[in-house]
């Protein structure tokens, strides 16, 4: 079987109908960065992490393109970030079809970048998804379909966090995701951290143990 998107795993405890875990990391970063990640969460976790399909020069990966214009202006490449959200999609389900995992139990786990992507795959595929671990990322609304059906996200739950000083990615950007979820009526917790661009212990604590409630 080819899959749309290179991926790692780690096989769960359980032989069948796992919860599935999918990593996405950030800009400029690769399927490694979040694995570490994998050995401190529980062990029944069906864990992917997924590589990004734009390479990026002299290394690492990218799920869009950031451009800066001569001012230093920067902006998403939003056509590349809606071709990424739909490669996402496929690529669940292709993993549904060859892992051993509960297609009803499946979780994102996000940072950065991979955050923004994990929100647009969430709210534009909400009955592929269950919970959505959100890390210093923001909600990109014009990567998201033009209406979006409250009805249908019912079932989404999403743990997110950013840190107080990120230096990348604003924290106001941020502020604005309970808002934005309370709209929907999706369900969610919001923590901040004194910290930059980056996931303290205390965050990545508090994300395990909102996961392991949620399994």
């Amino acid at each position: 079987m080819s899959f749309s998107l290179q991926h790692i795993t780690r096989p769960s405890s359980l032989k069948e109908n796992a919860p599935l875990l999918i990593m996405l990391h950030g800009y400029g970063s690769d399927e490694n960065d979040l694995f570490s990640f994998a050995k401190e969460l529980p062990e029944e976790l069906f864990i992917i992490s997924v590589k990004a399909p734009y390479p990026m020069q002299p290394f690492g990966n990218a799920w869009y393109a950031i451009n800066f214009d001569t001012n230093q202006n920067k902006w998403n490449d939003v056509e590349q970030a809606i071709s990424s959200r739909d490669l996402i999609a496929t690529f669940i389900d292709e993993v549904c079809e060859n892992y051993p995992v509960d297609p009803e139990n499946v979780s994102l786990l996000g940072f950065s970048q991979g955050t923004i992507l994990s929100y647009a795959v969430a709210l534009t595929y909400p009955e592929k998804i269950k919970n959505i671990v959100a890390l210093s990322g923001y909600i990109s609304e014009d990567m998201l379909p033009e209406q979006l059906n409250s009805d249908s996200y019912s079932n989404l739950d999403f743990y997110c966090s950013h840190g107080s000083v990120d230096q990348v990615i604003p924290v106001d950007w941020a502020r604005k995701i309970p808002s934005i979820l309370d709209k929907h009526k999706i369900k969610h917790v919001y923590s901040e951290f004194p910290v930059g661009h980056g996931v303290a212990p205390q965050n990545f604590y508090a994300l395990r143990d909102w996961l392991e409630k949620r399994i």
